[in-house]
């Protein structure tokens, strides 16, 4: 729990960052503008005075600058308190068995698992799990029932070999008559072992993969 209260803290601190450097910049032109002003009214022409429409439009274009900084960093500061926020409610699904959508099998512990759909006009699955290139690791023909069923990768590939825990690709096709494929609708299930913000998005951790909290689809 200290691991996901300190990631909340670092994330209502570094949303704001960028905003926070941008702001200083602007600070820091507009005092230069401001002494170049002050030094150009000291030092004009009092035959060719600078043009004061032209003097207050530039004063005016620093001053929704910086009130437009402001805001930003306020609203960043907001948005990094939600994240937070969610950061340490979402700590309540660290050890939960999760299903979850999408292409991704985590491996954790040598096992990873997909559920397959009730059995229609597929009869079948031809489940294929892939490594980063594209490369077929494991290829396997699974049955459909009349209910949920779960096809479970115990980590190793066709030749036998043991692969390290991480994310894989899967994909699964239906087997209909004569052979053809089928589409089928899948979903991982995996259990929940962290919560890290990562690029300013929220992830839900698997070992060493990271998936979207939107790819949830339900929490047992």
């Amino acid at each position: 729990m200290t691991s996901i209260a300190t990631a909340a803290s670092t994330a209502a601190t570094t949303g704001t960052s960028a905003t926070a450097t941008a702001s200083t910049k602007i600070a820091g032109d507009f005092n230069t503008f401001l002494k170049m002003l002050t030094t150009q009214l000291q030092n004009q022409d009092p035959t060719n005075a600078m043009d004061p429409t032209e003097m207050t439009n530039q004063l005016v274009a620093f001053s929704q600058v910086e009130q437009q900084i402001a805001m930003n960093t306020n609203l960043n500061s907001l948005i990094s308190l939600q994240q937070a926020q969610s950061l340490t409610t979402s700590a309540d699904l660290v050890g939960r068995t999760v299903e979850l959508s999408g292409s991704t099998l985590p491996l954790q512990s040598g096992q990873a698992q997909v559920k397959l759909p009730v059995a229609g006009t597929a009869r079948a699955a031809q489940v294929q799990v892939l490594d980063n290139n594209g490369t077929v690791l494991r290829s396997q023909v699974a049955p459909l029932g009349r209910s949920t069923t779960t096809w479970s990768w115990d980590g190793r590939t066709d030749a036998g070999a043991k692969l390290p825990d991480g994310a894989y690709t899967y994909s699964v096709s239906g087997m209909g008559p004569g052979g053809s494929a089928l589409p089928l609708a899948t979903t991982v299930v995996a259990t929940a072992t962290g919560v890290q913000r990562q690029n300013n998005a929220l992830k839900l951790m698997f070992g060493p993969t990271g998936l979207g909290m939107d790819q949830v689809v339900s929490v047992d």
